[in-house]
């Protein structure tokens, strides 16, 4: 299977509890993961499956974290995109051609993973993983490690980033995925999922919305750590 998707979306938040209250009203989720990984990070974090995707919030729990950082300079908001790929060698063979910078990576049995910085690649730190088998994914949690994943529909279906030059971060993103950017809107998963990027006019630089399709969900916009949450229906 050769498909790019976007997997996961992450908020950066100053407290925990009321951004993952508000995401399990708004989106119908429950159950999320606490993932102990993160303290490396200085982080506390919540998981959550939304359909296919996930949703996560982290919390800075140290001085000096680089999501804490962002909170300081730019408020709470959309902080991190994590996109699925299937052949991550190349998209580390076009990051190295780019000279794009990796902060963070991973190289686990079920899941690769590599974070690019965000002053190089625009918008928010972009994250690229290659987890096996494809529907799984391990920052989900252990339900998600391996084969027998839960059967899960809907999930994130549109995601808006504020950028000074929306049709030149839209490039620099779908160069690094290995598709085309049409003007400044990238499409992905056989044509589910769209990122769009608009010009941020003086407002918050970063990811600013997304749009959810999730079964059994009643249509509903909510505002949740610094960015909102659509349900289509």
């Amino acid at each position: 299977m050769t498909k790019t998707r976007l997997r996961q979306v992450v908020l950066a938040a100053r407290e925990l509890e009321p951004a993952a209250a508000q995401l399990e009203a708004t989106l119908g989720v429950h159950d999320g993961f606490n993932d102990p990984g993160v303290a490396a990070f200085g982080l506390r974090n919540v998981v959550y499956s939304a359909g296919e995707s996930f949703v996560e919030v982290v919390v800075p729990v140290q001085d000096n974290t680089a999501a804490g950082r962002t909170i300081d300079k730019t408020g709470e908001g959309g902080y991190m995109a994590i996109f699925q790929v299937t052949d991550i060698d190349a998209v580390r063979k076009r990051v190295a051609d780019m000279g794009l910078r990796v902060v963070w990576h991973a190289e686990l049995e079920d899941i690769q993973a590599m974070h690019l910085h965000p002053k190089d690649i625009g918008g928010a730190i972009v994250s690229i993983d290659e987890p096996a088998p494809f529907a799984s994914w391990r920052w989900g949690g252990p339900a998600w490690i391996g084969s027998d994943t839960p059967p899960v529909h809907g999930g994130v279906r549109e995601m808006t980033v504020r950028v000074d030059d929306p049709s030149d971060v839209a490039k620099r993103w779908a160069e690094v995925l290995g598709e085309t950017a049409h003007g400044d809107v990238i499409t992905l998963d056989e044509g589910r999922q769209t990122v769009r990027f608009v010009r941020r006019d003086g407002g918050r630089e970063g990811i600013a919305s997304f749009v959810f399709e999730l079964p059994d969900v009643d249509a509903s916009v909510a505002e949740i750590a610094g960015a909102t949450f659509a349900v289509a229906r």
